[in-house]
């Protein structure tokens, strides 16, 4: 019986290293003391640092948050970015006009001068990342309340603040992850010039409307382009007839060979946050009793505001 109970343990330790997924979800100062050697035997050919590196241009140079949360990348030396139509709708929706209608007809600037300034809106470029969970959670015991971690924590984020070196058109943010068992310290740059270039009609745009958002494969062209602007010395500034087109540390490139099968894929970009760690019954909650209400609201705000569109298109 020993014996068997051994065969047994060693099978479910073999069968679970074979079963193991090779998918997940890393912050990127991470990948190479984590990740890097199994990416490369997948058949990545770049290293851990032409993503990731905080002393020259890289791949977090280039991926930014545009807007309020939603992933940009930038395709050229001056300051041309990509992103989602549904991305860049409420600024394609706010230049718009009855006349000049860029939602349903689409917009495209011939020259820089007819790009379109947006004020509100801002793009986010992450200049370095910190693990400050010691920092951060110095002094927290388990016997604490919630309310007296919080407050221990504030103060802790606070006097880390004030010491951090950085320049004076940067930003700090920490920031908790896995439920407030980590923290990280985010270096930003904020660019609040930013100027829509293009975006084709909604037609072709936000075709499938945002249920198609959340499927695969997609049967639209689900991009609009913007383009940064910087002072003359390429820092953010506010929006300026002088401004220039932004000059990033690093672009993307676009390879017009396509891909065949087995090609090595990683999705680098900002979800604005992972559930993957969530407990079945939390789940559950969603699935039975969060959701279902948030629909039955939703689709009545909705219906309201649909027959008023419907009535005026203006």
């Amino acid at each position: 019986m020993k014996r068997m109970k051994l065969l047994l343990l060693l099978f479910f330790v073999h069968f679970i290293s074979v079963v193991k997924a090779d998918e997940g979800m890393w912050l990127p100062i991470f990948l190479q003391q984590l990740n890097e050697k199994e990416m490369k035997a997948m058949g990545m050919k770049i290293s851990a640092k032409d993503i990731y590196d905080i002393n020259k241009g890289s791949l977090k140079d280039a991926i930014v948050i545009f807007g309020g949360g939603c992933t940009g990348e930038l395709v050229s030396s001056k300051g041309l970015l990509f992103t989602n139509h549904h991305c860049g709708f409420d600024a394609i929706q706010n230049n718009s006009t009855l006349e000049h209608n860029y939602l349903q007809d689409g917009f495209w600037a011939k020259s820089m001068s007819q790009e379109l300034p947006n004020p509100g809106l801002a793009v986010t470029f992450i200049v370095r990342i910190e693990d400050v969970s010691k920092k951060v959670l110095d002094g927290i015991t388990a016997g604490m309340s919630e309310p007296q971690r919080q407050s221990a924590v504030d103060k802790n984020i606070a006097e880390l603040k004030k010491n951090i070196k950085k320049e004076s058109y940067q930003d700090v943010l920490v920031r908790p992850f896995y439920d407030g068992n980590q923290y990280f310290l985010f270096i930003t740059e904020v660019y609040k010039d930013v100027r829509l270039v293009g975006a084709p009609p909604s037609s072709i745009g936000n075709f499938g409307k945002d249920s198609d958002n959340w499927m695969w494969p997609r049967h639209n062209a689900d991009f609009s382009m913007f383009r940064i602007y910087a002072d003359k010395d390429n820092h953010p500034a506010a929006y300026s007839p002088n401004n220039i087109p932004y000059v990033p540390k690093k672009s993307l490139s676009i390879s017009l060979d396509g891909v065949v099968e087995n090609d090595f894929t990683m999705v680098f970009g900002f979800p604005g946050r992972t559930t993957q760690y969530l407990h079945s019954a939390a789940v559950e909650q969603i699935m039975d009793v969060l959701d279902p209400v948030k629909i039955n609201i939703r689709t009545q705000a909705l219906s309201v505001i649909d027959g008023f569109m419907r009535k005026d298109e203006k």
